[in-house]
């Protein structure tokens, strides 16, 4: 259980370093390793799938293209805009409602909870598979039609005419 609040403060310090970060390329790998940390609690909790997702399409993808454009976009604080005092305002409102969420949802978690601590088996791949496969054959086919859909359209939209070279 040590582990865990280790991972749970390390989680907590580099989210909170991801929003203070002057720099937004700090910020953008503060929040790798955050992500990094909540892969480790996806293992913890026997999530193997979650964590394994979470790697790869968070860290490896999405993270890494954020990286990219705000290298590409060249930031510096002179094109930054002054934030008015309302913003700054609806912030304040936001972290408090946030935190307020926070609070009832301690509130109501309790650490023996029967759906998780009767099925050990709950988190991992080969019954994730078993599920998907049998039950959810149909939806997962359809979905896997709708990605080719897209990708052969985003595909098209990028080929160049060749009468307009």
């Amino acid at each position: 259980m040590s582990i865990f609040y280790l991972v749970a403060f390390l989680a907590i310090i580099f989210a909170l370093m991801t929003i203070f970060t002057k720099n937004p390329v700090h910020s953008v790998l503060y929040l790798v390793v955050t992500f990094f940390t909540l892969t480790i609690h996806y293992i913890l909790l026997n999530a193997q799938f979650l964590a394994v997702v979470n790697f790869i399409v968070y860290m490896g993808a999405i993270m890494v293209l954020f990286l990219f454009v705000l290298m590409l976009l060249n930031l510096n604080e002179e094109s930054e805009p002054m934030k008015s005092n309302l913003v700054k305002i609806m912030g304040a409102v936001a972290g408090m409602c946030l935190i307020a969420t926070f609070l009832g949802a301690f509130k109501v978690i309790t650490p023996n909870n029967e759906m998780v601590v009767g099925n050990a088996e709950i988190g991992l791949v080969k019954n994730l598979g078993k599920v998907l496969f049998n039950e959810f054959l149909l939806p997962f086919e359809i979905s896997s039609i709708l990605l080719l859909t897209a990708m052969i359209g985003a595909v098209l939209l990028a080929k160049k005419d060749p009468k307009k070279v």
